[in-house]
């Protein structure tokens, strides 16, 4: 009997691919950069049983109509607004993604860009490479922001905004959070408050933003919202680029609305090179790697593989997000 087959959308760690080959043949779009071209995609779906596609990749019915022998979408990610969940029920396809291994690294970097743009780490790293450093010291010489003492903001108390919660307590800060509803059982566990956006907006001293995007939370973060913010305050998102309205916080940062931005996701990626925001000294940008790093990246991969063997072998896979798919 023929194995069934597999197509991942880029590179991909060795030990996944093996894991995967004790079911399947494997195949694989042989580039580690650049995204797999929509059309060789949708030409490949037609003759798989499984697809393991990274966030870049778009799964929506157009290629679901082209899967007909697809079984299993495993997603190379914690999120998944790349794939249309209901229409993947509905072709009755399975999507699974690869949660909790990669919310220590994530938390990890929202609280590095925090500390970075605090202390203006790339502005003070650009003055001594570039020669300005010509005078020893001044007493008000690159001032930057506390973080010890201080208020922190989270704004959805998911994994992630949990996996913040210690960081901060770390730093002595005061931790605040708002999401749809309030969660007792992590105020008692985790020592945070619950309060509304606008409450959260006007006394934190650093916001970080921690929640999925979906219709309701697409610009949360706009003009009005940036108003409500203290002039000392900085923003950190680590979540989805179109959270936060772009256009409204390069305003914000170019006028001094809020002291600056800390941001791993941008609401087009990449971004453009000719971004006003890219232009400021009072914001920090990364190119999406909140979870890069070599261990947790090798653990996403190995997490992807084991939900597409298990949805191959007939199993239940850990980490299945449409579990209704099996009632069909």
């Amino acid at each position: 009997m023929p194995k069934p087959k597999i197509f991942i959308t880029r590179k991909f760690f060795d030990e996944a691919i093996d894991l995967i080959k004790t079911v399947a043949e494997v195949e694989i779009y042989p580039s580690e950069e650049d995204p797999i071209p929509r059309e060789i995609l949708l030409d490949k779906v037609q003759d798989i049983d499984g697809l393991l596609p990274m966030l870049t990749d778009r799964i929506d019915q157009e290629l679901l109509d082209r899967g007909k022998r697809l079984k299993v979408v495993s997603n190379y990610a914690v999120g998944y607004n790349n794939i249309d969940v209901t229409e993947a029920t509905k072709h009755r396809v399975m999507v699974t993604n690869t949660p909790d291994v990669l919310t220590d690294t994530t938390a990890d970097c929202a609280f590095m860009l925090l500390m970075a743009i605090s202390r203006r780490l790339v502005e003070v790293d650009k003055y001594v490479r570039e020669g300005k450093w010509v005078k020893a010291w001044g007493p008000k010489m690159l001032l930057g922001s506390d973080i010890t003492g201080k208020t922190l903001g989270i704004i959805g108390l998911g994994r992630i905004g949990k996996a913040i919660v210690p960081r901060a307590k770390g730093f002595k800060m005061k931790v605040l959070y708002h999401d749809t509803f309030p969660n007792l059982e992590a105020e008692k566990d985790l020592g945070v408050e619950y309060k509304s956006l606008d409450d959260i907006l006007a006394v934190s001293d650093y916001i970080s933003l921690h929640v999925p995007l979906t219709d309701e939370t697409k610009h949360l973060i706009g003009e009005p919202e940036l108003r409500k913010m203290k002039e000392t305050a900085y923003l950190i998102n680590t979540s989805r680029g179109p959270v936060v309205d772009e256009k409204a916080l390069t305003k914000a940062l170019e006028e001094k609305w809020i002291a600056g931005a800390g941001l791993d996701v941008h609401y087009k990626e990449p971004t453009n090179p000719d971004n006003p925001l890219l232009k400021l000294d009072n914001v920090i940008v990364a190119p999406h790697l909140g979870s890069a790093t070599t261990e947790t990246r090798l653990a996403m991969a190995v997490k992807a593989a084991t939900n597409l063997v298990a949805a191959l072998s007939g199993e239940v896979p850990p980490d299945l997000l449409n579990p209704e798919v099996l009632k069909k």
